[in-house]
């Protein structure tokens, strides 16, 4: 078992992680390395956000942008990280993915860059690339990754554990010191080792966890690693009932919830039910079809619960040039027999985004030592109740490169190899059965779905949380008798992580956002 020392690790390698790494490779004396749990370093969330990053249009201004950030929160966004965020992103998004990084965004015949309009926002404001942003801007910042011999980038390298002290000490004296972050334990998964990453600083940068629910927009990694990882070592997780469900996926079989973009709506397109009924003006006048994606999510969820529906309609025949303004989308759709755009397409709600998460601060440190968190495992008070259209890559963004900036400035050392223990592997431990793996996934999505999902009741929270807990201490001892592998370590974050959202929920019991109580305590005051 492997020994890696490293200044900095960076655990993702998403627009956040990479966005630390750029910041941080700019002084080449300092080692950082990258691990992405992923064969592919370029999938994740980041490859998959369709719509856009959000900036500052030319009709706008940063003070919009935060009154729209602020509206969309429901009164849960934190006013000052949305005016950081407004502040330092369009001169971010312009100096280093226009310029440096060269992302292709679109533009308009003269040359300049083209904008569009997403639900929630009062202006145009969203840089794209067709209906592929997240995928050019990965491509784009890895390129320039790749042009520093400091970083090391290592694929297939799944985090077990944070190492942190006082609890992997050696030495029993650190008890009386303050939680501090030395790196990780790291599963290679071609050799089936577990390896001591040391490093003075970490950046946990592994996304959401979409995943432990039935129906999600979110990719396979998306399992609540990071906040399972960080929430175990002792850290500071607020919101986490805030869990976002985007409006629109397709409602196919073969489908399996592939994103049908915002900006669908924003240049057009029209939700509709069955038979043919402009439904959102009901439930909300002002915004209609644009209302923010809690609203919308909600008003579907009510449609097909009242009438029986099995998906609404998104009729996109008045989407100016949509072949060519969402090629994915169109190809999508034709190839699983939707004619589009004469065709509307079936869509339902999945769960899309986590509002809550680890909490940092303002430069992405968290309550350990040593320990940052950036991007969607963060809480970083910008989404508040409900995340604003096209604003988690901003802040992923942002926040990278602001606790890159942070480390950069404190320079933590790593301690010495010799003061953390190798991992212990289970005893004889035997392959862990794919079967049972399966099945206690289903059991945790489907749990998610029905009791913490767009509706909840203290009935149903009760039910999920003790469920759960049962299902928790299965896995826990499956996990510990169990040979290690990357499906395994999963579900053991997955159960985590809906056990922590699960409680959350049942905690609140006022209706804000994204958090929806049926059962709600009337408003006070």
């Amino acid at each position: 078992m492997k020994v890696i020392e490293a200044d900095v690790l960076v655990i993702g390698a998403g627009i956040a992680g990479v966005s630390a790494a750029l910041r941080l490779a700019r002084d080449k004396a300092r080692r950082i390395v990258v691990i992405t749990r992923e064969a592919d370093p370029l999938e994740g969330a980041t490859r998959h956000a369709q719509g856009g990053i959000a900036t500052v249009g030319p009709d706008d201004s940063p003070d919009l942008l935060v009154e729209d950030i602020l509206r969309a929160g429901a009164g849960l966004s934190l006013k000052k990280t949305a005016e950081l965020v407004a502040s330092e992103g369009p001169e971010l998004v312009r100096e280093l993915l226009v310029q440096e990084a060269k992302v292709p965004f679109e533009r308009t015949a003269d040359g300049k860059l083209d904008f569009t309009r997403e639900g929630g926002h009062s202006r145009a404001r969203i840089l794209y690339v067709g209906d592929q942003t997240g995928a050019a801007i990965a491509q784009a910042l890895h390129a320039l990754l790749e042009r520093f011999p400091n970083v090391e980038l290592v694929t297939r390298a799944t985090a077990v554990d944070l190492i942190t002290f006082p609890h992997h000490a050696l030495d029993p004296l650190t008890v009386y010191d303050p939680i501090t972050c030395h790196g990780a334990y790291v599963l290679d998964q071609r050799s089936g080792e577990v390896h001591r990453y040391i490093a003075g600083a970490t950046v946990l940068a592994t996304g959401g966890l979409g995943r432990i629910y039935r129906y999600t927009t979110n990719p396979p990694g998306a399992r609540g690693d990071g906040l399972a990882m960080a929430h175990r070592a002792g850290a500071r997780v607020i919101n986490a009932e805030y869990v976002q469900f985007h409006p629109t996926t397709l409602a196919v079989p073969e489908g399996e919830n592939f994103l049908i973009s915002e900006a669908v709506r924003g240049e057009g397109g029209k939700l509709l039910t069955p038979d043919g009924r402009r439904f959102m003006k009901e439930y909300a006048p002002d915004w209609g079809d644009l209302a923010p994606r809690d609203v919308v999510a909600r008003a579907i969820h009510r449609e097909m619960t009242l009438h029986g529906y099995p998906h609404v309609l998104l009729d996109v025949s008045e989407v100016k040039n949509f072949p060519e303004r969402f090629p994915t989308i169109y190809a999508h759709c034709r190839k699983l027999g939707i004619d589009v755009p004469a065709q509307p397409i079936p869509v339902v709600p999945a769960a899309h985004y986590f509002c809550g998460g680890i909490w940092t601060d303002e430069w992405g440190r968290t309550t350990i030592r040593n320990l940052y968190a950036v991007g969607e495992v963060a809480c970083t008070g910008l989404h508040g109740a409900n995340r604003l259209a096209s604003t988690s890559l901003l802040e992923g963004l942002v926040f990278g490169d602001r606790a890159g900036r942070c480390i950069a400035e404190e320079s933590p050392k790593p301690i010495r190899s010799g003061q953390v223990p190798p991992w212990e592997p289970a005893p004889d431990g035997a392959p862990a059965d794919p079967a049972l793996i399966h099945r206690d996934w289903r059991s945790i999505q489907y749990t998610m779905w029905y009791y913490v999902g767009l509706s909840r009741d203290a009935h149903r929270l009760s039910r999920a949380i003790r469920d759960l807990r049962h299902l928790w201490e299965d896995i826990v001892d499956f996990y510990r008798r169990a040979r290690l592998d990357d499906a395994l370590l999963g579900l053991r974050n997955g159960v985590q992580a809906a056990l922590i959202v699960a409680e959350a929920a049942w905690h609140n019991r006022k209706s804000r956002g994204v958090h929806f109580r049926e059962d709600a305590e009337p408003p006070t005051g």
